[in-house]
């Protein structure tokens, strides 16, 4: 058995706690391998998931985001252990983690299989160069990019308008991305293992503006509109708040459901709204 370990280097400064949990495992015969994330969020010596059982990630959401894209299609387990703040991915404390362990080697665990969204992107202009943003498992963005001005977008599903949108960037989300920056915005909680797709407008200049729920099999394109007085407007689009890329008036970025999932560990016997009702403290 192999277990992968991957360490935010800014959690856990010292190394102090990954290693603790690598001297367990070897005790109970688990081969270990890791990986560290540096300040940039980037593994200095890459993912490689080939012959892994298991992954468990050291840090905090995002730690938990970025290694969930890395691991993308490679269908390897990925435990969080929570060094961040809420931790909504993650399914245990550095207190717990030699009982953690002593599971995740029995196959004492369940595995929760969530959906991810993938872009395409289409340039207006080909001088712009080509762009592409990784698979996400929280949510792919569109927001305004330097000055602080209003953009204006046209969204269409399926190939149908939908509306023509200005606000500060509109979030595309999974239902295990509706804890975060789409909640944040307004959007809805979503049961993380539903089938379904948010789209929720950042800060809209409009009185009636509200998330839409659509089918996991919608396609979603958002086109870029003129900036002010007609100037060529500046967006910026990423993936799970990373892998940002710039896009320009005339530009499309069509998102739809990957073909990849992220396989995520579940220890906790709690639901999910017990969790949401732990996490948020209400």
């Amino acid at each position: 058995m192999t277990f992968l370990i991957v360490t935010n280097m800014s959690k856990d400064k010292s190394m102090g706690l990954t290693e603790r949990m690598a001297i367990y495992l070897e005790k109970c015969g688990v081969t270990v391998r890791r990986a560290v994330r540096n300040s940039e969020g980037k593994a200095d010596d890459g993912i490689n998931t080939d012959g892994v059982d298991a992954v468990i990630v050291l840090g905090g959401d995002g730690t938990f985001l970025r290694t969930a894209r890395d691991c993308a299609g490679s269908g390897v387990p990925i435990l969080g252990v929570n060094l961040g703040a809420l931790g909504f991915l993650s399914e245990t404390a550095p207190e717990d983690i030699e009982s953690a362990m002593d599971r995740m080697i029995n196959g004492e665990y369940e595995v929760s299989e969530r959906m991810m969204l993938e872009a395409v992107i289409d340039r207006a202009d080909p001088a712009d160069g080509y762009a592409s943003v990784s698979p996400a498992l929280n949510d792919i963005t569109v927001t305004r990019f330097g000055s602080l001005q209003i953009m204006k977008f046209s969204i269409y599903v399926n190939g149908k308008e939908l509306s023509n949108l200005s606000a500060d960037g509109i979030i595309v989300s999974t239902p295990t991305g509706s804890t975060g920056y789409n909640m944040s915005a307004g959007g809805p909680i979503v049961e993380p293992e539903a089938d379904l797709i948010v789209l929720t407008p950042i800060c809209a200049h409009t009185l009636n503006s509200r998330s839409i729920v659509l089918s996991s099999k919608d396609k979603i394109e958002v086109v870029i509109g003129e900036g002010r007085d007609g100037n060529r407007a500046e967006v910026e689009a990423s993936s799970d708040g990373s892998d940002r890329v710039r896009l320009y008036t005339g530009d499309k970025i069509s998102i739809t459901r990957s073909e990849y999932i992220s396989k995520v560990v579940r220890l906790s016997k709690d639901s999910f709204l017990q969790t949401l009702h732990q996490k948020l403290g209400e």
